[in-house]
């Protein structure tokens, strides 16, 4: 590869090189608050049939715990055709490296000319918390919320970012299996925020009477019992994004309104859904809506202030694209990032 700093020009120009974007670039070019917004045009236009994203393909590992993935789309408004090299590799912790991996290719809608290769991993940390925002700003009931926060890694962190800019945030009780690992996520934040955050030693301390619950773990069985979880709390599920792994014991599931990213996606990949189809627990009707048709005033959402919600997220491809084509339409301008010539 040869490289040279570029210069500034517009998008998507028929001679340009691809642009190469670290992830310190695409930090500094997507802001939390202006990613919240973008997340939730591209739920809209999911929902709305406006997209065309195929659900992808996941290839698991032999001999491992890990998996990669293909997630490609198209988004329409604005144009942008690109897709997810995404992987899981549970094993990285053990030699200090992020346990998802994953890299964005962008290309022109047009032509098919290869147009960016950016870091994906930042993106997806960040464009998760920012659905799980717009499920926040449209479900949850209450804009002053006590949280509960099950995890205690990369995503935990990313949603206390996130949640701050949709709602007012009271106290925070967090858990994770390592209490070395969840007291010193505690004291980070606590300092961060200005409001208490307090590490817990249990998943039913952390939950019980708070109206916000949110699910970052990686387990692959219930961390959360339906008793625990009060009336009228909405419940953000981002982890179990396989068939065979749950976080919500399926009593939760049966008794709440749930909501997802993708209806098709979660009869197919999410275990707290499908496991609780499986049972007899409940049907596919089960998921009301999409957030996506929440969002776009297609359907209304929480019914009720006693109502419990949920809103499961698998990840989107639209989501992943849309974040990547404004991290790149941003980087053309402000003349950010690194022209590689292939």
């Amino acid at each position: 590869l040869r490289t040279h700093r570029r210069a500034v020009r517009v998008p998507y120009d028929t001679w340009a090189m691809p642009l190469l974007l670290t992830e310190s670039d695409v930090r500094a070019l997507l802001p939390m608050a202006d990613l919240i917004q973008i997340m939730e045009c591209a739920l809209e236009q999911f929902s709305a049939g406006e997209a065309d994203q195929p659900m992808r393909a996941v290839m698991e590992l032999d001999g491992s715990t890990s998996f990669f993935g293909v997630m490609p789309a198209r988004l329409r408004d604005p144009a942008a055709l690109g897709t997810k090299l995404v992987g899981v590799f549970p094993g990285n912790t053990a030699t200090g490296l992020a346990t998802h991996q994953a890299t964005i290719v962008l290309v022109d809608p047009e032509s098919g000319v290869l147009r960016a290769v950016l870091d994906g991993r930042y993106i997806t940390e960040a464009r998760t918390a920012a659905v799980s925002a717009v499920s926040v700003r449209h479900l949850a009931r209450e804009p002053g919320l006590a949280v509960a926060l099950l995890g205690s890694g990369v995503q935990a962190g990313a949603h206390l970012e996130a949640l701050r800019h949709v709602c007012r945030l009271e106290s925070v009780r967090v858990w994770s299996p390592d209490p070395t690992h969840r007291r010193r996520f505690a004291d980070k934040w606590q300092a961060e925020l200005g409001l208490p955050v307090q590490a817990v030693a249990s998943p039913e301390t952390a939950t019980r009477g708070a109206r916000l619950v949110v699910l970052t773990t990686s387990a692959t069985e219930p961390v959360v019992e339906d008793a625990w979880v009060a009336d009228g709390a909405h419940v953000v599920s981002v982890g179990a994004c396989r068939p065979d792994h749950r976080e919500m014991a399926p009593e939760l599931v049966a008794r709440a309104t749930l909501f997802v990213d993708s209806r098709a996606a979660a009869l197919l990949e999410s275990g707290d859904v499908v496991q609780g189809i499986a049972a007899g627990l409940f049907g596919p009707d089960q998921i009301r809506a999409e957030l996506g048709d929440v969002a776009g005033g297609r359907v209304a959402g929480r019914s009720t202030s006693g109502e419990v919600t949920i809103f499961k997220s698998l990840g989107l491809a639209v989501e992943d694209v849309a974040a990547a084509h404004l991290a790149y339409t941003r980087a053309v301008a402000q003349g950010l990032g690194t022209e590689v010539q292939i």
